[in-house]
């Protein structure tokens, strides 16, 4: 896996205060011992969001890289030497700051529960105390996507889901992890290239309606697709006219494409707009009446696990969901509350 976050610099993604506390703890006690005394930190959680009995962690991939390769640059410290509250004698100190505590914490894709340490941090009480921002950041986002992520994976079982969120997501960051974190809590796979080349994934994806726009005619779009990527035909069938123009146009296909002896091992039609359940149902039946029994039917559009039970509720004949928005952004409830708290001092 190629590490994204080891190549930034990362040592100020922290609250303020945080550097106030440590310059606080170093002039108070950097003639004694107790600076380097060990102080235990637990990460942990109040509530799940979205009324669910557990959440489901990520994140710690991510947090092992930053802290492996926390360290202060120059530039980083000239920023803090325009501080007066920080001393020349402090800047020194992070000059060689390294972080030489140990961390604990549940396996990433773990079910947790609330109010239970998830991540534990024993250090001298300044390392400590710097890390909490960025592993609370880290830890939150990735958190709560993963379980948004679980809870639609579970509403579409026994089929699949593909994260669609790049284009809707907070962040580039947040596109990439959330992608990241949906892929481990359940999704089949992300539209994302950049999460699939640094996690080793298979980016997944079908085409959008400006490729159907582009050509004369719907017809001569999906041929062109088609013929070209024969392994992965799924057609866009919804720029037009779903049911008159889409459908049959995308059977035509096929049935060219299966007199030529073109292996149609992975294909079928995607729905982006438009009553998905009653669509998906009069698609299916068009499909199988042609004979593409084993054509696939992909809906996508402001999908989450409430729409997806009711289309299934409906008796949609869907085998793939594309989620987007709603899972990127965890659009019901986007905060997880996760919290970093000092529980023990060893001042001996």
């Amino acid at each position: 896996m190629i590490s994204e976050i080891k190549n930034r610099k990362l040592s100020l993604l922290t609250d303020y205060y945080e550097l106030l506390m440590m310059q606080g703890y170093f002039d108070k006690y950097k003639n004694s011992d107790i600076l380097d005394s060990y102080a235990c930190f637990d990460v942990f959680y109040r509530n799940n969001p979205y009324g669910n009995g557990f959440s489901v962690f990520c994140g710690l991939n991510e947090i092992i890289d930053y802290i492996e390769n926390l360290h202060f640059t120059n530039d980083e410290i000239d920023f803090l030497s325009k501080d007066k509250n920080f001393s020349t004698e402090f800047l020194e100190y992070l000059k060689n700051f390294k972080f030489t505590g140990n961390m604990y914490a549940f396996e990433e894709g773990s079910v947790i529960n609330k109010k239970e340490p998830i991540i534990k941090v024993i250090a001298p009480i300044m390392e400590a105390q710097l890390i909490e921002g960025a592993i609370l950041c880290i830890f939150n986002h990735e958190t709560l996507i993963a379980t948004k992520a679980y809870r639609v994976c579970e509403a579409a079982k026994p089929m699949n889901v593909m994260e669609f969120g790049l284009r809707r997501s907070h962040s580039i960051d947040a596109s990439i992890y959330g992608a990241k974190a949906s892929v481990i809590a359940g999704c089949i796979g992300t539209s994302n290239v950049l999460t699939s080349m640094m996690y080793g994934l298979t980016p997944l994806g079908t085409m959008a309606h400006s490729w159907i726009m582009s050509f004369d005619t719907e017809l001569e779009a999906f041929e062109t697709f088609a013929f070209k990527y024969p392994d992965m035909s799924i057609l866009l069938v919804d720029t037009y006219d779903t049911l008159n123009s889409g459908v049959p146009n995308a059977i035509r296909v096929f049935k060219e494409m299966k007199e030529e002896g073109i292996d149609l091992s992975f294909y079928g039609i995607r729905l982006d707009s438009g009553d998905l359940a009653y669509l998906s149902k009069k698609a299916r039946k068009a499909l199988d009446d042609a004979g593409f029994t084993d054509a696939k039917i992909v809906i996508s559009n402001s999908l989450d696990e409430y729409s997806i039970t009711s289309i299934l509720k409906q008796g949609g004949p869907v085998d793939v969901f594309g989620v987007g928005e709603r899972m990127i952004t965890a659009k019901s409830e986007p905060v997880f509350g996760g919290v970093y708290k000092l529980c023990a001092v060893n001042e001996n």
